[in-house]
């Protein structure tokens, strides 16, 4: 049975280019992050509460917004009253950046999915710690945990990628409950070979030895496209590293379900990466204890469930939100 959300908000969101209601989306919830009023009227969204500590946090549930929704925490406040138990923001650069020509998103409502080739567009590091800043100075700060995703900014070279995340963390970790590196967009070329285990090394090497970052946990998003030997390889090089969670998993490039008429360039997310995602949170659940935060498919209670079945500690929505609606936090927290 379809939802409020499913029945009117949808049918409207859905008559406007995907892109732009994605604009609209997050600029109601910046409004509502203002106002007492809306925040309260936001609440009726809520889940119960189900305390879980991971890596040292405490989370009031398992289920997270993930990156990419809110790039440039616009509307903290707002996801907070929604319900989320956490909130991750991002992925935010060094460099502000416009990311990839438009048109850049893609719905395929037969299929549950979306394909994105964003590129990271966001204000850039500078520009989202005063946003930040100013959002703690009001009070307004969400009473839940907050994640900030970096990444490399397009412009520097692969090389220099270590600089340019340090760059990002230096500005931001004061802001954030953890800090999750992105290395596996497919959408910023080249950033996947930050997953290869001498350069996944020595980006987490340089930022585990800045200052204060023990005190703060570290969570690597990994792509769901890698091999068996590759993810041993990254599981193993995260473990060497003290790396505090792992999200599984960012956008396929696997789009063998999709019909070629429909196809797009970019990264596929929603139901088609359900099962690709799910493999892979059991596999890493199977090989190591770093705690393991799920993304990829979960539009339901069923693909939420399978989700924890598998070992994650935590999930996050994106596609599902889009889809589903804030109802869909009620329903997976009911079914726990």
């Amino acid at each position: 049975m379809k939802n409020g959300y499913e029945r009117f908000v949808r049918p409207l969101l859905f008559s406007l280019d995907a892109e732009t209601a994605h604009h609209l989306t997050i600029r109601l919830l910046r409004g509502a992050s203002h106002f007492d009023v809306t925040l309260r009227a936001l609440t009726s969204f809520q889940p119960s509460s189900k305390p879980k500590t991971v890596f040292g946090l405490k989370f009031p549930n398992p289920i997270g917004l993930a990156a990419g929704l809110d790039k440039n925490g616009m509307a903290l406040p707002a996801w907070a009253a929604l319900g989320f138990g956490f909130i991750e923001i991002g992925t935010v650069t060094a460099k502000a950046q416009p990311g990839n020509p438009k048109p850049r998103i893609f719905r395929l409502p037969g299929q549950q999915a979306l394909i994105n080739r964003l590129g990271f567009n966001n204000d850039g590091a500078n520009a989202i710690a005063q946003r930040l800043r100013a959002l703690r100075e009001s009070g307004r700060w969400p009473a839940v945990p907050v994640g900030i995703n970096i990444g490399k900014s397009r412009v520097t070279p692969l090389e220099q990628a270590k600089d340019d995340y340090l760059y990002s963390f230096r500005m931001l970790r004061d802001f954030a409950d953890y800090i999750t590196l992105n290395i596996s967009s497919p959408n910023t070329p080249g950033l996947r070979e930050l997953q290869e285990p001498e350069k996944l090394s020595e980006l987490l090497h340089a930022i585990g030895n800045e200052a204060g970052t023990a005190a703060k946990p570290l969570v690597v998003k990994i792509s769901p496209d890698l091999s068996a030997a590759e993810l041993a390889a990254v599981l193993g090089t995260c473990e060497e590293n003290g790396v505090s969670g792992i999200i599984a998993t960012n956008t396929t490039l696997d789009h063998s379900t999709i019909p070629p008429q429909l196809n797009q360039e970019g990264g596929l997310s929603g139901a088609p990466l359900r099962g690709k995602s799910t493999a892979l949170v059991r596999e890493i659940a199977a090989q190591c204890k770093i705690p393991v935060i799920a993304s990829g498919g979960i539009l339901d209670t069923q693909s939420a469930s399978e989700k924890f079945q598998a070992g994650a500690q935590l999930i996050q929505l994106y596609t599902g939100l889009v889809y589903r609606g804030p109802r869909l936090l009620h329903e997976v927290m009911e079914s726990l």
